[in-house]
């Protein structure tokens, strides 16, 4: 028989290991949240949903994507920033956290977040309907140029988003007033690409990999892609300056973060799988299918991109009027 002191002094060991083992438990623990600032159905949202995918395999845990759109991509990069930083609140976090400052909208850049890992970097194409009239982006530009300011409309993100960037620094190339053309604010490259189909824009810059879908159904062609080279699956639609002689290129990033100053053991779990998640194949395999580019960069180095292309978009963004005045 054990007696009443043994007893105690055995429970009170249970409890001492119990609370002991709860202290020194492994992150992650419990599920994850992963949040999108964009709708369901665009690039970034299919980025994040494949990255989450392989994530769960990799930490044993659900790994939840949850889309916060709203205020032209403000309100999810706003809920990762500021969520707790113990590392069950990622996201992904794209080109536009470069823009969205420069417009006051937000006061947060790049500098806001725990950078884990940059994975994906992809050009703007010119895109419009496939019984478009216009087969060459050469057509297209000389159409804009000679009409009034407001009579075309065009569409893929929200009001100073990274395709309206885009489409504000070619224009400036081409020697056109950006005021040529009036955007019409979206939830992302799927909606917006819609809105072109049923009649509301007259084109939609946006990548070539988001209207893949609608380009295979022939219903969406692609006149030229905004970057320094041809997209490899995509061989047949010419860079701007092969087309035309516009020396301009510029790219939508992606990448993942998390609040600034993280848990630091969640870091060093998360950083690893992402770039485990990058070699993969399921993850190479999911992105050149969809003609999306794949760039690799460790958080130091996404650090720096981030603040680099900052500044490019800051400048682009002044030209054309965009930027809010000092």
């Amino acid at each position: 028989m054990i007696r009443r002191g043994a007893l105690a002094v055995l429970a009170t060991t249970m409890l001492t290991l119990g609370t002991l083992g709860a202290a020194e438990a492994a992150y992650p623990e419990r599920p994850i949240t992963m949040i999108v600032p964009w709708g369901a159905g665009g690039g970034t949202d299919a980025t994040a949903r494949i990255v989450a995918s392989e994530l769960e395999k990799e930490l044993g845990v659900p790994v939840n994507v949850v889309n916060r759109t709203g205020g032209s991509g403000v309100v999810g990069h706003s809920a990762i920033a500021t969520a707790q930083p113990d590392g069950y609140t990622i996201g992904i976090i794209t080109s536009e956290i470069g823009i969205m400052h420069w417009q006051g909208l937000t006061e947060l850049n790049g500098a806001s977040y725990t950078p884990l890992a940059l994975m994906n970097d992809d050009p703007p194409a010119l895109n419009v309907p496939a019984d478009a009239k216009w087969n060459t982006v050469g057509e297209l530009l000389e159409d804009i140029k000679n009409s009034e300011p407001g009579t075309f409309k065009a569409s893929g993100t929200g009001q100073g988003g990274i395709w309206h960037v885009g489409l504000g620094g070619l224009l400036k190339a081409a020697g056109i007033p950006a005021d040529k053309v009036q955007w019409i604010p979206s939830q992302g490259a799927a909606a917006g690409l819609q809105d072109m189909l049923s009649g509301g824009v007259d084109f939609a810059p946006c990548s070539i990999p988001e209207a893949k879908a609608l380009i295979d159904a022939g219903r969406v062609k692609s006149l030229a892609v905004m970057a320094d080279e041809r997209n490899p699956t995509f061989p047949d639609v010419p860079t701007v300056k092969e087309a035309e002689g516009i020396d301009f290129s510029v790219g939508s990033w992606r990448g993942f973060a998390g609040p600034l100053d993280m848990d630091q053991e969640a870091v060093d779990k998360l950083v690893p799988a992402m770039k485990k998640i990058y070699d993969s194949a399921a993850y190479q395999d999911f992105m050149s299918g969809r003609g999306f580019g794949t760039v690799y960069l460790p958080p130091e180095e996404f650090k720096t991109f981030m603040a680099e292309r900052d500044e490019m978009f800051g400048g682009i963004m002044k030209d054309i009027g965009l930027a809010k005045a000092e």
